[in-house]
């Protein structure tokens, strides 16, 4: 059970904030009784694993005789032409004369499932980090037991939607001079190696330009020039620590909220591309959503049940041991397809009309005036 946190305890949101360098040695740092896995670890991030889910209701009796019942509007000869002429329109180089003369001599339609699971998971794991410290109330270990992370509530996003988003662990603050600059707060500059000046660009130490009488204009002839990268000071403002010479490092909590999906598309006897009705759009037949879903073991099509079992099992393996699942759908939808038999001027040909929103796909239109345009 996820546990309330005082106001001592809030936890802050850092999916906004800069993310700094990797962390200083762990030796630097001090152990935090729930999070010891980080210095076993190395300081590395490390995967909680989610606690047991409860158990999974029952499944339900279904009753199936709706799909043996249903129908989706046929598709006619007009509505074929139309579908034609409607594909023709988008293409610039397709003449729309042919697809108003064809002779269409048969229609073969055919009604397709498609099965898609999706499964909403949440992940978290840890890390050390660290911003600069600028003075402000630190939250460390005197103020308190840091929450294991899944003892830490947050506001989950709407269900299927992914986002990561990333907290500050309560009362795991710790301030550490910075190790980049020894506290310092500047690091020698990388250009000119903390002497101020370099090699004059313009004459490159010379003191003079080639083939150019008197002295280089840049350097005044002294072959040197100040160094641009640090303005001559010799050090530049430490970028670990931004000039405050101390680090403010605590344990990092990161949330990844993904949504897995499977998706399997009935088989057909049509020559139409699997890709296009992968994406086609479809009629919702059936839906199903729950903490967890079952199988459709019993739907009417066998390799929907197949299909169904195959994808549960899938997601079950893939996310049982390293997140913890929030929801699943699963859907069932219908979609139309047909193939057009067609003549014209003395050759037969087909073309396909897919989707409830009659998408076309055809692999030779007669009538095409250059071959640089994508056909599907």
């Amino acid at each position: 059970m996820d546990r309330d946190l005082s106001e001592e305890d809030s936890v802050v949101d850092l999916s906004f904030e800069a993310e700094g360098p990797l962390a200083p040695p762990v030796e630097l740092l001090e152990r935090l009784p729930s999070y010891d896995c980080l210095f076993q670890g190395g300081g590395k991030s490390q995967i909680f694993f989610p606690p047991l889910e409860a158990p999974r209701r029952p499944p339900e009796q279904r009753c199936w005789s709706s799909f043996l019942e249903h129908r989706i509007p046929v598709v006619t000869e007009e509505v074929a032409r139309e579908a034609l002429l409607s594909f023709v329109h988008s293409k610039c180089c397709y003449g729309s004369s042919a697809a108003s003369d064809i002779v269409i001599q048969e229609l073969r339609q055919q009604i397709l499932c498609r099965y898609r699971l999706e499964t909403f998971s949440e992940s978290r794991i840890s890390e050390w980090t660290f911003q600069p410290f600028t003075n402000h109330l630190v939250d460390g270990p005197r103020r308190g037991t840091s929450p294991r992370l899944w003892d830490i509530k947050v506001q989950v996003p709407p269900m299927f939607q992914e986002e990561t988003r990333k907290f500050q662990v309560p009362h795991s603050s710790l301030v550490k001079e910075c190790h980049r600059c020894h506290g310092r707060g500047h690091c020698k500059c990388s250009g000119c190696h903390g002497a101020c000046m370099v090699r004059c660009p313009s004459c490159s130490g010379a003191k003079r330009r080639a083939k150019q009488p008197g002295r280089c204009q840049m350097c005044s002839g002294s072959g040197r020039h100040r160094c641009s990268t640090c303005s001559g000071r010799g050090h530049k403002t430490c970028a670990t620590c931004k000039g405050e010479k101390k680090l403010l490092h605590f344990i990092q909590l990161v949330i990844m909220w993904k949504n897995s999906l499977f998706e399997f598309v009935s088989e057909h006897q049509l020559n139409c591309p699997g890709e296009l009705l992968a994406k086609a759009k479809g009629e919702n037949f059936f839906k199903d959503e729950n903490t967890m879903v079952y199988p459709l073991v019993d739907f009417p099509l066998r390799e929907i049940s197949l299909a169904s079992q195959r994808g549960i099992a899938q997601h079950s393996a893939t996310l049982a041991s390293r997140a913890r699942v929030l929801q699943q759908r699963q859907t069932v939808e219908l979609i139309p397809l047909t193939e057009v038999h067609y003549w014209y001027q003395g050759k037969t040909n087909v073309y396909y009309v897919y989707g409830t929103d009659h998408r076309v796909y055809v692999a030779d239109y007669p009538e095409r005036y250059c071959c640089g345009c994508t056909i599907v």
